[in-house]
């Protein structure tokens, strides 16, 4: 005899794990703004600059350019290195972040 299958449990699973890794992605980001000093800046000067980014990220040459300063930034040659968490959300993880 077959197995019955618990859909509302395997869809509540699902759900819960989703809710998990978007709070872990928030919390990555949040990192990522401290880490780099941008929590220095007001709220609107920062969404702005993040729009401007996510404008301009249509151009694959500023994407490369934008990609190797991270890079750069993650493995301590960044301009403020020294705000580093060291936490693990800084890894190399966290470029395919920004992309979204």
């Amino acid at each position: 005899m077959r197995k019955v299958r618990d859909y509302d449990a395997e869809l509540r699973a699902l759900g819960d794990k989703a809710r998990t890794l978007k709070a872990k992605k928030v919390q990555q980001l949040g990192e990522l703004v401290t880490s780099t000093g941008a929590d220095a800046l007001d709220a609107d000067v920062l969404t702005g600059a993040l729009l401007h980014i996510v404008a301009e990220a249509q151009v694959e040459g500023n994407r490369e350019a934008w990609r190797s300063d991270g890079a750069a930034f993650f493995q301590g040659r960044g301009r403020k290195a020294g705000r580093r968490t060291g936490s693990n959300a800084q890894g190399g993880n966290q470029a395919g972040a920004g992309e979204a």
